[in-house]
């Protein structure tokens, strides 16, 4: 009976060495980058920014990311209007780990927004909706260090202009970067 007991304890413990052993992905990512946005609201015009994320990953494939950014124009189609776009985003990774050193993933994102505009002679401020879908790629340079190329989003906002109600946003981010694994 001792025997049984001890050799099913060592199987179960050779078989959890194994699933340690296979879990090839970081716990924690985070990622810092340049982030392009173009805006599709009353007039289209372009924004520059940064973005940054932190993703927790449950497992080999899914994780939860917290994605923050800031964007900007000084001179929105040289009309003197100063535009500050920042977006708080949280949701689900799916990530594909089975090729050495490319990652490829999509995510949904949902959280909000916060547009800022000023004027020589009005200030103003409001948040908003904000979601994004979309995707990239990592690629691997070091245990602990990688690139992403490119990340693509859908963004979409819900802003509303002054007196108006809320209209939706169609914009487009793009955002390239780095990324350390821990």
């Amino acid at each position: 009976m001792k025997s049984k007991l001890v050799v099913s304890l060592f199987a179960f413990l050779a078989l959890l060495a194994g699933v340690a052993q296979a879990q090839d992905h970081s716990k924690v990512d985070i990622f810092a980058g340049y982030s392009y946005d173009r805006w599709d609201g009353a007039k289209n015009f372009n924004l520059n920014g940064g973005s940054a994320s932190v993703a927790y990953n449950a497992n080999n494939w899914l994780s939860g990311v917290a994605d923050f950014g800031g964007y900007h124009n000084g001179n929105v189609l040289n009309t003197g209007l100063d535009f500050t776009l920042s977006t708080y985003l949280f949701g689900p990774r799916i990530s594909y780990r089975h090729w050495n050193r490319i990652t490829p993933f999509g995510e949904v994102l949902f959280g909000a927004e916060r547009v800022s505009t000023s004027t020589a002679t009005a200030n103003r401020s409001d948040n908003g909706f904000a979601m994004t879908v979309g995707g990239g790629f990592d690629a691997q340079l070091a245990k602990h260090f990688s690139v992403r190329p490119v990340k693509v989003d859908y963004l979409l906002t819900r802003f509303a202009a002054a007196g108006a109600a809320p209209q939706s946003q169609k914009n487009l981010r793009v955002s390239t970067g780095v990324v350390f694994q821990f």
